[in-house]
């Protein structure tokens, strides 16, 4: 059976979430073609990782035969992490940008699941897997824009996605979603709303596509 890994990480629920809308969205058409299948749902608003610390970074690069009762509790996290993320067929990932970047709960789960010599070095555990990225932005830092030079969501998820563990990685990006709620940005509301339809048909289509694929 195939299973989704599905990684939220907006601090806000999915009534008042660009991002969660669209993994949402990306969700029911996976679950539409695999009703029999798995979705691994990590909410890290919900439930946060703790940050990676010297313990846990030190049992990444260690014999685990000589872990301490701390390193070993600490990687075991770790492990159960790249396991999710090895045993899926396809992931997604929202990652609203907040104040230029990623949210911090979402940098925790990278730092706790990259572990060098299994999901990433030469020969990553999971290279290939189709990952989509979910990256809404309050405004636009499409090429072109004013604000293109602080773009730093994408750049980085493919480079430490791709780049970093050989996935298979694409964009969706709802912006200006701040339009609605802030008055100076009232005459960009109609562009938010062709983006933010957009973003939604953007995660039926590939939810479909992937799953099709894997059915094949």
């Amino acid at each position: 059976m195939a299973t989704l890994l599905l990684i939220d990480s907006s601090v806000f629920p999915e009534g008042g979430s660009a991002s969660r809308s669209v993994t949402a969205a990306f969700r029911t058409a996976w679950e539409e073609q695999h009703p029999d299948g798995t979705v691994i749902h990590r909410d890290l608003a919900a439930d946060p990782l703790p940050h990676l610390d010297g313990v846990a970074a030190s049992a990444g690069f260690s014999d685990p035969a000589t872990h301490t009762p701390e390193q070993q509790a600490a990687f075991a996290l770790r492990v159960e992490l790249a396991e999710e993320l090895e045993r899926a067929d396809a992931v997604v990932i929202a990652a609203p940008m907040y104040n230029f970047t990623i949210p911090s709960t979402l940098k925790a789960w990278l730092d706790q699941v990259i572990i060098m010599g299994r999901t990433a070095g030469e020969t990553p555990s999971a290279k290939g897997t189709p990952v989509t990225v979910v990256a809404s932005r309050g405004g636009s830092y499409a090429p072109g824009t004013p604000r293109e030079p602080f773009e730093y969501v994408q750049n980085y998820l493919e480079a430490v996605l791709n780049g970093g563990m050989g996935l298979d990685v694409d964009f969706i990006v709802p912006e200006l979603t701040m339009a609605p709620s802030n008055p100076a940005m009232a005459e960009l509301v109609p562009l938010y709303e062709t983006s933010r339809e957009k973003a939604l048909r953007e995660a039926a289509t590939k939810a479909k596509t992937l799953a099709e694929n894997l059915a094949a």
